[in-house]
């Protein structure tokens, strides 16, 4: 896709020197990094197993309900620590190779692979909060978290039942959305091919076969008893996957770039993926661990292909630079992320009016715009 963002010299030469500082201050070891890699696949991956051998090995309710729970978390924690890597092929230098194994990792959330990596990769990498490019801001209308979205009544309440919402997100993802996207999505290129399909339905029988199929054929527990411990896991779920994914862009200080009349998004691609993303403990080897990657928001989309194992050490190179640029990086917790999502949910609720008012001065504010040069063609 040729790049709509528009030509801010400064931010072009900033990227540059982005770019020769973390090539000559970052020297990951191969060697080092694929052991580390093993080692933590083996770590997330035998806990995943504990998880589901306890399926069928407890007799107790509240094991199972443990047990499915835990499945359910680690798998999401292998898809943060391992399929988004995949997905930007930074773990194998064979592309085939990093796709085969991202899409065994999503079967186990039972979300379609191929649907999810192509928006991902060439819609929000792209462009990040921008209406019309990023199909990440393409979510229910129950939710506003884009100040050009179109407000309802029900926004002004949205940060007290949104959690509630969250909730049904991984199950509607899983039996709704991906096959929507199956059936009506035309931007995929590779959804018209035979292995497109195969794949797509293998990933789902697989997915209910493991988690609803074997457990009601093996274990000693009641239909009623695994369909709970399956909702509740998904309940569970939910909240954490889609808390850690609003956080990395849908908090208070997060922007939102408009596109004029033409298409072009009125700032530089440097500009958009900075102050759209959020980062939580970036210089934290733990936080990293657990999440990832995913608490290193702004140097995954300045650097997607650097794996997510190099991410504290590059923010340490980073940073700096940044901000004697005048640029200082979105940074919360994970919990005060969480929070000021939900007050940019309050603040999204409140109705916009055409009026420069009170009221509507924190919507406008969102829609960010630095100085600019010419388009670039």
């Amino acid at each position: 896709m040729k790049d709509r963002h528009i030509n801010i010299e400064t931010d072009s030469i900033l990227l540059k020197l982005l770019h020769t500082a973390v090539q000559q201050k970052l020297k990951p070891k191969p060697l080092g990094t694929a052991i580390l890699l093993v080692l933590k696949f083996v770590f997330y991956f035998s806990l995943l197993i504990i998880c589901y051998y306890s399926i069928f090995a407890t007799t107790t309710l509240i094991f199972l309900l443990l047990g499915y729970i835990g499945f359910g978390l680690i798998a999401v924690l292998l898809g943060f620590n391992f399929a988004h890597d995949f997905s930007h092929n930074t773990v194998f230098k064979n592309k085939t190779l990093n796709n085969f194994y991202f899409t065994l990792l999503y079967t186990l959330v039972g979300a379609d692979a191929g649907a999810w990596k192509f928006r991902h990769v060439h819609s929000h990498h792209y462009a990040p909060n921008v209406k019309d490019y990023d199909s990440d801001l393409q979510i229910t209308s129950l939710i506003r978290v884009e100040p050009g979205s179109a407000w309802q009544w029900f926004h002004l309440y949205q940060h007290w039942y949104a959690p509630f919402a969250y909730t049904t997100y991984s199950l509607y993802w899983v039996f709704i959305k991906d096959l929507v996207l199956y059936c009506n999505d035309q931007l995929n290129p590779h959804k018209k091919t035979v292995a497109y399909h195969v794949v797509f339905w293998l990933q789902k029988i697989t997915y209910l076969t493991l988690m609803l199929v074997l457990p009601l054929a093996v274990s000693n527990f009641h239909w009623y008893h695994i369909t709970a411990a399956f909702m509740l896991m998904h309940l569970l779920q939910s909240l954490f996957l889609l808390f850690t994914f609003f956080i990395t862009h849908h908090v208070e200080k997060t922007a939102y770039f408009n596109a004029d009349t033409k298409g072009y998004i009125k700032t530089s691609w440097l500009n958009n993926q900075v102050k759209s993303s959020n980062d939580f403990y970036p210089f934290s080897h733990a936080a990293n661990f657990i999440f990832g990657g995913f608490n290193n928001h702004i140097v995954h989309h300045l650097f997607p292909h650097i794996n997510h194992l190099h991410y504290p050490k590059l923010n340490k190179i980073v940073y700096p630079i940044l901000k004697a640029h005048q640029i200082e990086p979105n940074v919360t917790g994970f919990f005060s992320g969480i929070s000021s999502h939900l007050k940019h949910l309050k603040n999204m609720g409140v109705k916009p009016c055409r009026r420069n008012c009170s009221k509507c001065t924190l919507s406008k504010a969102h829609f960010k715009v630095r100085p600019s040069s010419l388009h670039t063609e």
